[in-house]
């Protein structure tokens, strides 16, 4: 009797290492935390250890059936889709969205005031209608910093507002804003408040339109970003200081009161569909002086690099020129690359 009992408890254990190398050989993956678990406790334990056992501990242990079922995970497919290209030669990564709108429509219509102080623009009247894109690309100087889980990018984000329906006007472009940044980027995966934080960012950059006298625009500012994650959701903060500058060559010395201190964005992504919402200096401006966007791209055919776009902004700060302006726009185009 004792001898079957014995028989029994190893052949037990002899099933439980046919199931954990079966799956293995089966699907080629890596073995999970509770996978590995149940393999080295069967080879560990005595003869006295039943299956029911083993599994019962490594469930109730940290490697419990959360280990079991990975979590879909948005931002870790846009890292990976990073983490492909770094390096690679005649590769260009993508930052911020790449889009262009060749229809868009400012209900508050474009100032045009500033331009006509300009010796040659006395007779410069925008269109409430132009075209806008935007240009943003990212390559990593170097990752795995001190051998930790520490990244240094630079990237460059274009954005340019085209009054290509003006023919009176030629066909201008209305303003270019150029931004170039530097940043640190970490990546490890921490909960925080049933939320997976799983990037963070601490960067300089230098925003400018690139004009002189009346039209000249700049600023200065050093940020930190903060990505969190909650099933298909993305919720990203971002925080900056803008750096003093002297009043002789302060361009816009009342910049933060109405692009503030931060902005906050929540992204959804459902498929090929990417919803992205973004407020900026609402609550800091007692809602006088915000702004709010509203984004979707969605598919466009069978193409994943294509996309159709939709976006709508209200408030200040829609590019450097207009940050103390008004605007109430909606822009139709297509979408090369979004946030996820």
């Amino acid at each position: 009797m004792r001898l079957l009992i014995s028989f029994l408890h190893y052949f037990d254990k002899l099933l439980l290492l046919a199931f954990c190398f079966s799956v293995t050989a089966a699907w080629s993956i890596e073995l999970t935390d509770y996978q590995l678990c149940v393999l080295t406790e069967s080879q560990a334990a005595d003869t006295k250890k039943t299956a029911s056992d083993i599994v019962n501990e490594c469930a109730t242990s940290n490697h419990g059936t959360d280990a079991v079922v990975k979590k879909h995970s948005v931002i870790e497919e846009r890292l990976k889709i990073d983490k492909s290209n770094e390096f690679k030669p005649f590769t260009l990564m993508a930052h911020k969205p790449n889009y262009i709108m060749p229809l868009v429509y400012n209900r508050s219509g474009y100032d045009s005031s500033l331009y006509q102080q300009q010796p040659e623009g006395q007779n410069v009247v925008f269109d409430d209608i132009e075209a806008q894109f935007q240009i943003s690309i990212k390559t990593p100087l170097v990752v795995d910093l001190f051998n930790k889980d520490i990244s240094l990018y630079t990237g460059y984000t274009n954005r340019s507002f085209w009054q290509v329906y003006n023919n009176k006007l030629s066909s201008p472009f209305r303003e270019t804003n150029h931004e170039p940044e530097i940043w640190l980027q970490t990546t490890k995966s921490t909960s925080f408040m049933g939320f997976d934080n799983r990037i963070n960012s601490l960067g300089i950059s230098h925003q400018s339109n690139g004009r002189s006298n009346a039209l000249s625009r700049s600023w200065n500012r050093i940020y930190a970003k903060f990505a969190f994650e909650k099933e298909s959701f993305v919720f990203g903060i971002k925080l900056w200081n803008r750096f003093n500058e002297s009043s002789e060559f302060d361009d816009n010395p009342d910049i933060t009161d109405y692009m503030g201190h931060g902005e906050f964005r929540v992204i959804y992504k459902k498929d090929r569909q990417t919803f992205n919402f973004m407020s900026r200096n609402n609550i800091e401006s007692g809602f006088e002086r915000g702004a709010t966007e509203l984004s979707w791209s969605f598919p466009l055919g069978k193409r994943k690099d294509l996309r159709g776009y939709i976006q709508v902004f209200s408030g200040y700060g829609e590019s450097l020129i207009d940050y103390n302006q008004s605007v109430n726009r909606i822009g139709f185009g297509i979408s090369l690359s979004d946030w996820l």
